[in-house]
Parts: structure tokens; C-alpha cells; sequence
């Protein structure tokens, strides 16, 4: 083996963010909606191809992971993200927003390269 590879092969790795990170806003919301409506469940976390942008966030409550689930666990709560979609949210952090007219999880997604103009989808 050269030597230039070597060096190569033995550097360290640099460490990987988190899949996904949640805001204290969020972890709230999220507790709040397991412990009341959706009680036994999990929110999943996918990536669908919809809007001008090309992709958007996709959010349902399951009973539980499938195979093809990430499990995420942060704050004290556990999410799933779809495997199709990792590569999309890697080092995401979800939030819950509040103002007079909306409420909702939002995404702060490092990897997104642009959004559409209404905001609903977003292309990387």
C-alpha cells in the first residue's frame, strides 16, 4: 500500500451530524401530541415528491416502525424517518413555530438548496 494512501485509509473520520435534531418548541409539541391524540404512536418522517420545488416533508402518526424506519431519539422522544429520505434530512432539526395566523412543525434543513415560492416543497 502507497504511502499516500495509507495516510489516507488511517485518518480519522470526521464525525457525522444527527439525523435529525428537535427544538425544545418541537419536543414539547411532539410530547404533548403523544401523550393526547395520538397516544400509542410515533410520528414518521418522509421525504414525497409534491410541490414546484420537487420535494416536501411528509409526516404521519404510526403504531410503530416497519423495516425500512430509522428510529430517532432525541429529548427524551422518539420519531422515525423513512430510509429513502436520511440522505434529504441529514443534520435537519425540527421546530414548532407559532404566530397569530399558523402553527406547525417546520424544518431547518441544512441541505436544502432552494424553496418554491409558497413554501412548500424545497429541492436539495
Amino acid at each position: 500500500m502507497s504511502a499516500s494512501l495509507s495516510a489516507a485509509v488511517s485518518s480519522p473520520k470526521r464525525e457525522l451530524p444527527p439525523l435529525m435534531r428537535l427544538s425544545e418548541s418541537a419536543a414539547r409539541q411532539l410530547e404533548h401530541l403523544y401523550n393526547t391524540a395520538h397516544s400509542g404512536q410515533v410520528l414518521r418522517i418522509s421525504v414525497t415528491t409534491r410541490g414546484c420545488s420537487g420535494q416536501a416533508y411528509d409526516m404521519q402518526f404510526v403504531e410503530g416502525p416497519t423495516e425500512g424506519d430509522e428510529v430517532v431519539k432525541d429529548k427524551g422522544l422518539t420519531l422515525l424517518v423513512d430510509r429513502k429520505a436520511v440522505l434529504f434530512l441529514i443534520g435537519t432539526e425540527m421546530d414548532f413555530r407559532q404566530s397569530d395566523l399558523e402553527e406547525g412543525f417546520v424544518f431547518n434543513n441544512p441541505n436544502e438548496k432552494g424553496r418554491c415560492g409558497c413554501g412548500e416543497s424545497f429541492h436539495v
